[in-house]
């Protein structure tokens, strides 16, 4: 069993500030983490090795500073790491993202993929089906639970509005993942040496044999244009007296902006 985990790595969306000028995000200065979904992904692949067996493989796409995320994918437990980085990547869209990690997925192998259900900066939750979809393989979104996972198949549950439906789907499969699945565990100390001696294999656009015009800004269809923090507003008004006067009061400023 081959468990491939994808992981990116985001700005604290705690600090993450927007360059009025240039209109991209600041990043000098911004801590980066794991993205918080992915972190379930990762303890996912690890509970599931545990109960079958296998290995896990946790991978990201990003500059070379997200080694430092890879690092503790291993401080958690993860048997491997790979970074895909190559200049050729900048620029990337959701589409060119997942060609890329799909062709390294093509070159590692994988019984079952597990993505987090969208990244906090992005938040288009398009990466893991488009994966899916490159790779030819099921997928299921938003998993709240892992029933069970035998050596061709495995059984979940997924999270929807009014409960949750029990799916069952053969082998190869790729998962996205909500935070309602488990509890991440909390690096070992074993883990974390580990992690800090750790060589991370780098996996380039030859490696993983990405044609050019499908990776980085020639395979992106889509481009940012624009990007802004929403303006402060100071015309605030606070309603006060009993909740009835309240109403009469808010009733009276719709009618006079014509809201009602």
């Amino acid at each position: 069993m081959q468990i491939v985990v994808c992981i990116k790595q985001v700005p604290d969306t705690a600090e993450v500030r927007i360059n009025p000028e240039t209109n991209t995000l600041i990043r000098e200065g911004v801590p980066s983490i794991i993205n918080p979904y992915d972190v379930h992904a990762i303890e996912a692949a690890l509970q599931i090795r545990e109960q079958t067996g296998g290995k896990v493989i946790v991978i990201t796409m990003g500059p070379p500073q997200a080694e430092e995320a890879l690092r503790e994918a291993i401080a958690m437990g993860a048997d491997d790491v790979r970074l895909i980085s190559d200049r050729m990547f900048a620029g990337s869209d959701t589409w060119a993202t997942s060609y890329t990690l799909f062709k390294a997925i093509q070159k590692i192998g994988a019984d079952i993929i597990l993505c987090g259900k969208q990244a906090i900066d992005g938040d288009t939750a398009q990466v893991g089906p488009n994966i899916a979809e490159y790779l030819n393989i099921p997928h299921i979104a938003y998993i709240k639970k892992i029933e069970d996972v035998t050596g061709t198949s495995m059984r979940v549950q997924r999270l929807m509005d009014d409960g949750y439906d029990v799916i069952e789907t053969p082998l190869p499969v790729l998962l996205t993942v909500v935070k309602e699945l488990n509890v991440p565990r909390l690096p070992s100390l074993k883990g974390k040496m580990a992690a800090k001696k750790a060589v991370i294999p780098r996996m380039t656009a030859q490696d993983i044999e990405a044609e050019e015009q499908n990776v980085g800004l020639k395979g992106s269809p889509t481009q940012v244009k624009n990007i802004f923090a929403p303006q402060a507003k100071g015309d605030r008004k606070v309603l006060e007296g009993s909740l009835e006067q309240q109403v009469d009061t808010l009733v009276a400023e719709l009618r006079r902006l014509q809201c009602v």
